[in-house]
């Protein structure tokens, strides 16, 4: 090498133009999408008056694999717990990058600037959070590298609700009825609100969950897989010794402000209304969800992770999102 090139400075300035080069080469496989959604309080503020809802401005995250070509790429669009966003849902989307899969991260709290909303369930409704993956699902449809028809859905805790219930036909025709999911997989979902209307997407759905889950039970998932399973492509997985967010790295610990759901069975009848168990009264507003909790639910859940479950659940993931997106089966 030439002693011009060994000149310290100079060299600085080298490594300072390809770390230039390096994050703008990082950059260009990520964008953020904005795009109009809304703040419905229920299920049937969207299926009776979407409409006259108060509008919201909505953003997310998306990121492309590290492959060359302007080809279409398959998506998962994420969707995140009321915690918000966490390592362990990153990891998942990683992977499926690794896969040439692109992904989404839906930011529906940093939109609304909420951060959590364990111990309420109220600031950031699952209402809203579906009509904000259907607007997302939208926006996709439109990107130049995205494939309309192949673009999945999983989300985690309240997210997997999202996931779930986005499927959900009486509330997915309400929001779009050209554009849907092409597969759904929700991580420990609240499976505890059962639809009188059994009517959902027959794209594959899976549901992953803990045994010993007392955030969000296993319990009624099982029961809901049973009831549709013979007409939907569903199927479901349990870990055995896993608690909510079983797919962490965080050693198991308590948290006094999260409610556990054990003990409850709600109903969602056709209108999309969910009632409370022991009255009949929907839960229209954050007074009246309280309320129908106190009859059943308690504070204080576990959560953390199992390393066993962990390996296990990304595993099956990774292979879900491979089949359904890309047609690859192998293991």
């Amino acid at each position: 090498m030439s002693d011009k090139m060994c000149n310290p400075l100079k060299m600085k300035y080298y490594l300072v133009a390809l770390i230039g080069l390096i994050s703008l080469g990082t950059k260009a496989q990520e964008e953020i999408i904005r795009f109009e959604s809304a703040n419905p309080y229920t299920f049937n503020d969207v299926m009776t008056d979407l409409e006259d809802q108060e509008t919201q401005e909505v953003f997310g995250v998306l990121r492309l694999p590290e492959i060359t070509g302007d080809e279409k790429l398959p998506v998962v669009l994420g969707v995140a717990g009321s915690l918000g966003w966490r390592e362990h849902h990153l990891d998942y989307l990683e992977q499926y990058r690794e896969q040439g899969i692109a992904t989404f991260e839906l930011k529906s709290f940093q939109s609304r600037g909420i951060t959590s909303t364990v111990g309420s369930q109220s600031e950031v409704t699952m209402a809203a959070m579906v009509l904000d993956a259907y607007r997302a699902l939208e926006a996709l449809s439109k990107h130049p590298r995205v494939d309309a028809n192949r673009i999945a859905i999983t989300g985690w805790s309240l997210g997997g609700g999202v996931t779930l219930f986005s499927a959900w036909l009486p509330l997915k025709e309400a929001i779009n009825k050209e554009l849907s999911f092409a597969a759904h997989l929700a991580l420990y979902p609240p499976c505890f609100v059962t639809p009188t209307n059994l009517s959902f997407s027959k794209a594959p759905m899976h549901i992953l969950i803990g045994a010993d889950d007392n955030w969000t039970p296993a319990a009624p998932c099982e029961e809901l897989v049973k009831l549709i399973e013979n007409t939907n492509d569903i199927g479901i997985t349990v870990y055995e010794n896993a608690h909510h967010g079983y797919d962490s790295e965080i050693p198991v610990q308590e948290n006094e402000k999260g409610y556990s759901f054990t003990d409850c069975r709600f109903e969602l009848n056709d209108e999309g209304d969910v009632l409370m168990n022991t009255l009949g009264i929907a839960m229209s507003n954050s007074f009246l969800q309280k309320l129908g909790f106190a009859f059943c639910a308690k504070k204080g859940v576990s959560i953390g992770g199992n390393k066993e479950a962990r390996v296990a659940s990304m595993s099956f993931a990774n292979r879900f999102m491979k089949r359904h997106l890309t047609g690859d089966s192998s293991e």
